[in-house]
């Protein structure tokens, strides 16, 4: 128990003992900076605050890809004939209970009933339900585990993302990736423990970097993120009439300068500091080496699409995933905007899916035969889902959905899942959730058990209460693990 809580108390501890160390030959600073120099990664050979799982893992890593801006999941995998049958009927009374709205179809006059434009049909042996905008997806249902019932409490884009990526919906606290590599550390001692892609050229709703962010946590554990372009990692390379040799003499004279440092105040951030710049060092080569795509063989170009060729696409960030997945990257984030559809939906989601949904499959398919996917944990969705009412006008071929936080659909697949299932559902109408209803907080519970983590003892003390990703609650969803 001491371990977990070490990092907030650590700076008393040993500035209670400053004699102690200041007779060693080097105090701790110079140990770190022995193993730093001697080429190993501190954060690796830690292996994180956890110093090892609380029970076996059934997955290594995680790759997330997060649909930003809310999936109409009514459209894709939802499948509910009755708004069809019913479409321009007001929506029932009995039916929203009285539930918020946003602000933006509050004031609407009537909420009639949207039907999908989009043709569904089951697939594989599991039958799943699968819109016809996703065909690629459908051809691998088996693989995935549907999740038809998740639900969260927020209902605006700001603190519904910042809840599923921090655990919270008020900015400030470590997201996912952090929390991992607090507890677990890394398996690489070249790449970030936490990699962050976006797609190039997307509009839609804000991404921050806070969302990525380490919080209250050691900045070592903030996601990194990797770009489309000459330079993937910002201000990695050295500057023009700087060679890798003067970088490295810079580098040790600095690291000298850390250790003096911290002789004198004990503070831990100074070690973290260490392990950042010698972490870039080594990106210097690793990154350039991950980011290139160009030795991929053809084969696998046409499996994730013709976008995969183009730098800065979803289909390339995909292919990246994999590739950094191979390199053993514990959590890589992975964010795709332009899902807020609040009008002119058929063409919109039509395009969405085009850019996601080859690529997506490809991913599954890709680590399945690479003999990958059972020990990495591939998750798909957004921050909420939306209506079943359409938000403006409706018309025969045109309507948009607003924010539903009451119920929507992910899904997930490899490292632990139970493969072939659809579980959870809605009420006929898909507004409310009628069996097995997955929150936010089971949901994060849930990851951090395949990856072997307890979600209520991988805490950290921050002042005075103890703060966990999962807050205050949460339950490990059983039923879908294999």
């Amino acid at each position: 128990m001491f371990e977990q809580y070490l990092p907030e108390n650590a700076f008393g501890l040993l500035q209670n003992r400053r004699q102690f160390f200041s007779r060693t030959s080097a105090g701790i600073g110079g140990l770190a900076l022995a193993q730093l120099l001697g080429g190993s990664s501190a954060i690796a050979d830690s292996g994180g605050v956890l110093q090892s799982t609380h029970f076996p893992a059934k997955a290594k890593r995680v790759i997330y890809l997060f649909m930003s801006g809310g999936p109409s999941q009514l459209d894709l995998f939802d499948y509910k004939p009755v708004l069809n049958e019913q479409n321009g009927q007001e929506l029932p009374d009995s039916v929203r209970r009285g539930q918020r709205l946003t602000g933006m179809s509050a004031n609407q006059a009537t909420l009639p009933l949207a039907g999908s434009a989009f043709k569904f049909q089951q697939h594989g042996q599991s039958g799943a339900w699968v819109s016809e905008l996703l065909p690629h997806t459908a051809g691998i249902a088996d693989d995935l585990c549907f999740i038809k019932s998740m639900h969260t409490e927020a209902i605006n884009h700001d603190p519904a993302i910042t809840f599923f990526q921090t655990g919270s919906q008020v900015a400030g606290r470590p997201s996912m990736g952090a929390w991992l590599s607090y507890g677990l550390g890394s398996d690489n001692e070249n790449l970030p423990t936490f990699t962050v892609l976006v797609t190039k050229d997307k509009s839609g709703q804000p991404l921050y970097a806070r969302l990525w962010g380490n919080g209250f946590l050691e900045s070592v554990h903030q996601g990194v993120q990797f770009r489309a372009g000459a330079d993937p990692v910002l201000y990695l390379s050295n500057p023009a009439g700087i060679s890798a040799a003067s970088r490295r003499r810079m580098l040790d004279k600095l690291n000298e300068l850390h250790r003096m440092e911290y002789e004198k105040t004990l503070d831990p951030a100074v070690n973290a500091r260490i392990a950042q710049y010698e972490m870039a060092y080594r990106m210097q080569t690793s990154v350039p080496e991950v980011t290139d795509l160009s030795g991929e063989p053809e084969h696998i170009f046409e499996l994730y699409g013709p976008d995969s060729k183009k730098p800065g696409t979803f289909a390339a960030k995909c292919l990246l995933a994999r590739r950094l997945a191979e390199r053993n990257v514990r959590f890589i984030q992975l964010y795709h905007q332009g899902w807020d559809q609040h009008g002119g939906l058929p063409g919109a989601i039509r395009n969405q899916c085009r850019e996601t949904d080859q690529a997506a499959a490809a991913l599954i398919t890709d680590l399945r035969q690479r003999g990958m996917l059972d020990e990495t944990l591939v998750l798909w969705g957004g921050e909420f889902g939306r209506t079943n009412y359409s938000q403006g006008k409706l018309t025969p071929d045109n309507y948009g959905r607003d924010h539903h936080p009451r119920c929507f659909t992910a899904w997930a697949a490899g490292g632990g899942i139970q493969p072939g299932l659809s579980y959870g559902s809605t009420d006929e109408y898909g507004y409310n959730i009628a069996e097995d209803g997955v929150h936010v907080h089971d949901f994060q519970a849930t990851i951090l058990h395949l990856l072997g983590i307890d979600h209520e003892r991988l805490t950290y003390k921050h002042q005075g209460r103890r703060y966990r990703l999962t807050d205050v609650h949460g339950e490990v969803v059983d039923a879908i693990l294999a």
